[in-house]
């Protein structure tokens, strides 16, 4: 992690789970990080728990990244107050928990794709123009996906609605974007990440426990799984990458 000492990285979905792991991790390991959420009490919090050295070397900023001027806004002042972002880990996303069939709401599984894939977009795009601007070619970005994004699970009484087909989009948009920075001529790296289940408040653990034994990961196993993505030499792109708890039936 040594190139990383004192270099910035952004994290959304910050305020529990994967990004509250990931910005624990990053900032212990030396980088300047900042996290992203709606939830701006639970960053101050995240911020508060640090000790001295690592709270000053932690921001944060309320954002919906579902937003896309508040996604702008947000990179135009990490640009100013920090000189830019060089590294970006997609973490924000939500799963409701309803069918399809029987929802009534468009608005619910139109939010789904708003935060699960137009938010990766913008915040993509935003930390890739800030990295061309400052002439950063070694920059890299992470997508959280899942391995709903690559086959679905079939888990009684659970329905992964419109969440899996947003992973499935994210899983597509990866190598999308990949083309593009290839097109680009730049060495930034792309990475998704596709965990198992991960026992955060993405799933609803009271649905699962009529299904006897059901392993799930850390958060923490997870973000250790990013950082290790993001040290590797710079010829070496880790495009995709699983993680899964051991005992995983699906």
């Amino acid at each position: 992690m040594d190139r990383w000492l004192n270099r910035v990285a952004v994290v959304t979905g910050a305020s529990s789970g994967i990004g509250e792991a990931c910005c624990k991790d990053l900032v212990a390991k030396g980088m300047i990080v900042v996290g992203l959420a709606r939830r701006e009490n639970q960053l101050q919090l995240l911020k508060a728990n640090m000790d001295a050295d690592q709270a000053k070397r932690f921001h944060y900023r309320k954002c919906d990244v579902s937003v896309e001027q508040q996604v702008i806004d947000t990179f135009a002042w990490i640009d100013k107050q920090l000189g830019g972002a060089d590294v970006l880990v997609n973490s924000a996303g939500i799963m409701l928990h309803t069918e399809i069939l029987n929802s009534q709401s468009s608005a619910d599984l139109r939010s789904i794709l708003d935060i699960n894939v137009l938010g990766v977009a913008w915040c993509t795009r935003e930390a890739f123009l800030s990295m061309q601007r400052r002439k950063v070619n070694d920059g890299h970005v992470v997508i959280v996906n899942s391995i709903a994004g690559h086959s679905v699970p079939v888990v009684p009484q659970m329905s992964f609605n419109m969440y899996a087909p947003s992973k499935y989009a994210i899983t597509a948009l990866t190598e999308v974007l990949r083309q593009e920075f290839l097109n680009k001529g730049t060495q930034t790296k792309i990475t998704s990440i596709s965990p198992g289940a991960v026992d955060t408040q993405i799933i609803d653990t009271s649905n699962l426990s009529s299904l006897g034994e059901f392993p799930l990961l850390r958060s923490e196993d997870v973000a250790d799984a990013i950082s290790y993505c993001i040290q590797t030499p710079p010829n070496v792109q880790i495009h995709e990458l699983t993680i899964k708890p051991i005992g995983e039936k699906f």
